[in-house]
């Protein structure tokens, strides 16, 4: 059994402290939805836990199996089994989604040779033209397939805990249903723990969510069960503060994702 545990975390960026104090535990097989105004740190929650330059950590904890991932480099806890599906996935000239995978798979002592089928079987699960595989990653991909793209490689990857920032953004519903169902299926079937950030509960009507959490100012105010995404689909944000000011990320100070 996993457990992604965070603790106290503060964080900012650019000299603005973004979280406040966040606290939450994800566990094998669990699915826990993030939801929040905007401005309110969810996306910055998840660039935290990635490792991404920019970010400063000011207090707190995030550890895995025991392990504290904060202070360790982005590939140490990728190898630590940690998985972020990004908002916007970004592309990677001269490098196809085999190349990758082999090259993630080989660090972690997995047999390069089994990419290609894994990755195939994937593709047909999930709906990836295979014409896609041998393209640079996510080059000239509509953000459909970029999506569709980072769920296949959730699945061949198999981390034990997924962080998935948005991943219905940009879907149609046939390819919303199709990202959901698989992610679903990863979590009762692989074990893998699922923080799933969205603002939306049409993707928790497909990825059930064993509990919901609002996030706002920088801090889990409120935890429920599905009830609770329904509630905020209803009502909005308004007994949270409602958006708050939008969180000052300049693109042009902060390092370009890592993938």
């Amino acid at each position: 059994m996993s457990e992604l545990v965070i603790e106290g975390l503060h964080a900012s960026v650019v000299g603005r402290e973004i979280l406040r104090g966040v606290d939450l535990r994800v566990g094998s097989g669990e699915v826990h939805a993030l939801m929040g105004p905007n401005g309110s740190g969810k996306s910055t929650l998840s660039h935290v836990l990635a490792g991404r330059p920019g970010y400063e950590v000011t207090a707190g904890s995030v550890r895995l199996d025991g392990v504290e991932l904060l202070g360790l480099p982005v590939w140490e806890r990728a190898q630590a089994g940690l998985f972020l599906a990004l908002q916007y996935p970004i592309e990677v000239p001269g490098v196809s989604v085999y190349d990758a995978l082999g090259e993630s798979m080989e660090a972690a002592g997995r047999e390069r040779r089994q990419v290609r089928e894994l990755v195939g079987a994937e593709a047909r699960r999930i709906g990836v033209d295979e014409a896609v595989l041998s393209r640079p990653l996510n080059v000239d991909l509509s953000g459909g397939e970029r999506k569709r793209n980072e769920i296949l490689q959730l699945a061949v990857l198999q981390p034990r805990v997924a962080v998935l920032d948005e991943i219905d953004s940009g879907l149609d519903i046939d390819a919303l249903k199709a990202v959901a169902r698989r992610v679903a299926e990863l979590a009762a079937e692989s074990g893998i723990g699922v923080l799933a950030i969205t603002h939306y509960q049409r993707l928790l009507s497909v990825l059930a969510a064993d509990k919901v959490h609002v996030l706002a100012a920088g801090r889990v105010v409120e935890t429920g069960g599905p009830e609770l995404a329904l509630e905020l689909e209803r009502t909005g944000y308004a007994a949270y503060g409602g958006d708050q000011e939008e969180a000052a990320e300049p693109a042009a100070r902060l390092p370009r994702p890592l993938v």
